[in-house]
């Protein structure tokens, strides 16, 4: 019942989580705060896959717009009748909230293996990978971090960032799926109110 009744505050959260993706995601593109990075290539080859910007980012946006407007009494002034209310309604809602589920699992898939590869960094062999056989094993060997000469700092910079950005399509992934069961129960449980005809009372 309770997720019934906060099914609006479900779709609110995912504004700030939104919001906090794409800002993320924006910081990968700029190890150590230099653009020079970005406009030379020399970044994390994820990081061109937009996973916080456009997926968990823009796109959970768009959909928690959408859920929300749902919730509101504007929809009910489109679809008056109560079968349409019930139907169409839930629907809606628990297929914007799969697709939530989908972009923001993207995201977290994306993400995890951004990090697990390793940062893209200048070592005295040359530009590359050289975290990517590790298996994400390098992110306990804090020895070998050292390895990565330019940009400064990138590999605590990618560990951070990346992380950060799983944490957050993580949560949203949780919020949608909430969502779908709350919109569920709404549907099979039946917290629509039912009108009688006084002829059967």
């Amino acid at each position: 019942m309770g997720l019934q009744k906060c099914g609006g505050c479900l779709s609110c959260l995912l504004i700030p989580l939104a919001l906090w993706s794409i800002v993320v995601n924006i910081l990968l593109y700029f190890p150590n705060g230099k653009t020079s990075y970005a406009t030379s290539s020399q970044i994390t080859n994820y990081v061109w896959y937009f996973e916080g910007i456009c997926f968990s980012g823009v796109m959970m946006l768009l959909l928690a717009a959408l859920l929300i407007t749902l919730e509101r009494d504007t929809f009910y002034q489109c679809c008056q009748s109560e079968s349409c209310n019930k139907t169409y309604r839930s629907f809606i809602s628990v297929v914007l909230a799969l697709l939530g589920i989908a972009f923001s699992g993207y995201s977290v898939i994306i993400s995890t293996l951004g990090l697990v590869q390793g940062p893209f960094c200048n070592t005295p062999s040359g530009w590359g990978y050289i975290f990517k056989d590790t298996a994400g094993g390098y992110l306990i060997e804090y020895s070998s971090w050292s390895k990565c000469t330019e940009p400064a700092h990138v590999v605590e910079w990618n560990i951070i960032l990346f992380s950060i950005l799983i944490a957050l399509s993580g949560l949203q992934v949780i919020i949608c799926f909430l969502k779908v069961i709350a919109e569920l129960k709404r549907i099979l449980c039946g917290t629509y109110s039912v009108f009688m005809q006084p002829g059967l009372i």
